[in-house]
């Protein structure tokens, strides 16, 4: 992993520690937090509240732990609605995975899907700046049409980032991707100091060591 993206790396950790705040958990919440990433690509969707009680002797402590370490979202009526890298929102990121729809909170979480389950996914999202359309058929890390995406990037606007809001409505919101390398410098020269952009391939990897941790060791 080259330096910029260790760096990257280490910042985005400091402003969602998800892996740290998983395994400070008990082994129930941490194997509920495993169970409810992997529903969105075995049922399409996320856990309910009466499914997830199945799994925890105490559903309220549960969810206030989950909740209050940003691990996973809730509607205003307590419903979960998301877990990163997924959402039961529409958002602009759609990924086809084992023959479900559903979306991804930003770029770099499309791209976390397919290595962090082993599973084929196509991503259907667009340009921020060009409204151009983005189409990428992933299988772990690799880009299988990358001939088609070679130039595509990822863009990080870290000043988005709020410590008065989760990060899914906050930094999640500008994470984007951008049609090739020019419009990709023409946004990062907007706002250089606070902006950051990574290749594809770059940003795969981004993705998948940030987000992978959080299944490779799932709880029985």
């Amino acid at each position: 992993m080259n330096g910029k993206l260790g760096q990257a790396l280490k910042h985005l950790k400091r402003i969602l520690p998800l892996q740290e705040r998983q395994a400070e958990c008990s082994r129930q919440v941490r194997a509920l937090h495993q169970r409810i990433l992997r529903s969105f690509v075995t049922n399409g969707r996320i856990l309910t509240r009466e499914e997830m009680a199945r799994y925890v002797d105490n559903l309220e402590d549960a969810v206030s732990v989950l909740k209050n370490r940003d691990m996973v979202i809730f509607s205003g009526d307590g419903d979960p609605v998301g877990a990163y890298p997924f959402t039961m929102e529409v958002r602009e990121h759609k990924v086809q995975v084992n023959g479900y729809q559903v979306y991804a909170m930003c770029s770099l979480d499309a791209l976390a899907i397919s290595p962090m389950f082993g599973m084929e996914t196509q991503i259907d999202s667009r340009c921020r700046i060009t409204g151009d359309p983005v189409h990428i058929r992933q299988s772990g890390k690799t880009i299988e049409n990358l001939d088609a995406v070679a130039d595509l990037h990822v863009g990080i606007a870290w000043g988005a980032a709020n410590a008065d809001a989760c990060c899914a409505d906050s930094l999640c919101m500008e994470m984007i991707f951008l049609r090739d390398g020019k419009v990709a410098q023409q946004w990062l020269m907007a706002d250089c100091g606070d902006r950051e952009i990574f290749t594809l391939p770059d940003a795969v990897e981004f993705a998948s060591r940030f987000f992978v941790p959080l299944v490779s060791s799932e709880s029985p």
